[in-house]
């Protein structure tokens, strides 16, 4: 086997292992960074509804004391 065919053949040979690795890399990157995203999104629903139960606990006590 000459120098050519064997870097010929580690190069065919390695494209299924680079490509799942690229493939298992960007499963885990994407999972991580949508639990990320989750959290962020999670955390401004709930900002909202605290500033929603605040707003009403202040307009109750406001229209109790006319």
């Amino acid at each position: 086997m000459t120098p050519v065919e064997w870097i010929t053949s580690a190069a065919w040979t390695s494209i299924p292992v680079v490509g799942m690795s690229i493939f298992v890399w960007w499963l885990f990157r994407s999972i991580i960074r949508s639990d990320a995203t989750e959290c962020k999104i999670y955390s401004k629903i709930e900002a909202e509804e605290r500033a929603k139960l605040a707003n009403a606990h202040g307009e109750q006590a406001s229209s109790k004391g006319k």
